[in-house]
């Protein structure tokens, strides 16, 4: 485990050297300083018409917009798995620098474990950095906190394990584009499929039901960010089912424990086909 936790380090070497990491700190910054001024104004105007509507709305409508800035937090990890590790086997695979640590005394496995532990605790950073950046900025100007932080922003992280297995299973296999075409498609597949089974139990349409749950079965992603939204509901939503970010039908324990196995399946495979693939 030495070398494993050496390639990690190299990982994150690499990725400060390319200005991946700057690159994420800034947007990030950015991003973080629009939503909580933007909020702040909100709230603001909230405050002022406190006497006008019930307190419970006021409360319900923080809860929506901080809902809103964690389904874009969501999609920004989503976004930052695949963009940063698209080409981590493949790119090297093309270019023979990964010849470099397979002629030395390096199992090829540990080659992919430790580049894969280096984008976890990328991934897991900036998650925590957007994630908490947005539920600390709720909570700092309007008092309001989300329900069960840390489960929700632990599915998001689950979801982003998904799409980074998934690049690296497509990068041991497959060129850098292809590999893009892959992770990028079968995110699809699960986005797409997540909102047809909602609009299936919506409209009472059990082949639309049944489409979306094949998806989430293909790729279980959307169907932790809907258990996560589920989680960071508050219950009177929960309870009325009123929220776009709600979902008559939220993914159980099971899906959670599936989600979990497919990403440990599809990180095995990568190990596997990289070790069998010809450099």
């Amino acid at each position: 485990m030495r070398t494993v936790r050496i390639i990690a380090g190299l990982t994150l070497r690499e990725a400060v050297r390319r200005k991946i990491v700057l690159a994420a700190l800034l947007m990030g910054s950015v991003f973080l300083t629009v939503y909580a001024v933007g909020f702040y104004y909100i709230n603001q105007d909230m405050t002022r018409e406190a006497g006008v509507a019930p307190l419970i709305a006021f409360k319900e409508m923080r809860n929506f917009i901080l809902m809103a800035g964690l389904y874009v937090v969501n999609f920004l990890t989503m976004g930052m798995a695949i963009l940063t590790s698209i080409d981590t086997l493949s790119g090297e695979i093309s270019s023979g620098t990964v010849q470099t640590l397979v002629a030395k005394p390096v199992r090829r496995w540990e080659i992919v474990l430790g580049k894969w532990l280096g984008f976890v605790v990328i991934l897991t950073l900036y998650l925590l950095l957007m994630g908490g950046g947005v539920i600390g900025a709720v909570l700092a100007i309007s008092g309001h906190q989300a329900p069960k932080p840390l489960l929700g922003l632990s599915l998001i992280w689950l979801n982003a394990v998904l799409v980074l297995n998934l690049s690296f299973f497509g990068g041991s296999r497959l060129s850098t584009l292809a590999n893009g075409v892959l992770a990028f498609g079968m995110y699809g597949i699960g986005f797409v499929g997540g909102w047809i089974e909602q609009v299936g139990w919506l409209a009472q349409k059990q082949a639309a039901v049944h489409v979306g749950i094949v998806s989430s079965l293909l790729f279980p992603g959307e169907a932790m960010w809907k258990r996560a939204a589920h989680e960071l509901q508050t219950p009177l939503v929960k309870a009325l089912g009123v929220s776009p970010f709600s979902f008559q039908s939220p993914p159980n324990n099971v899906m959670i424990g599936y989600a979990a196995f497919y990403a440990a399946v599809v990180l095995l495979l990568a190990v596997r086909k990289f070790g069998q693939r010809d450099l």
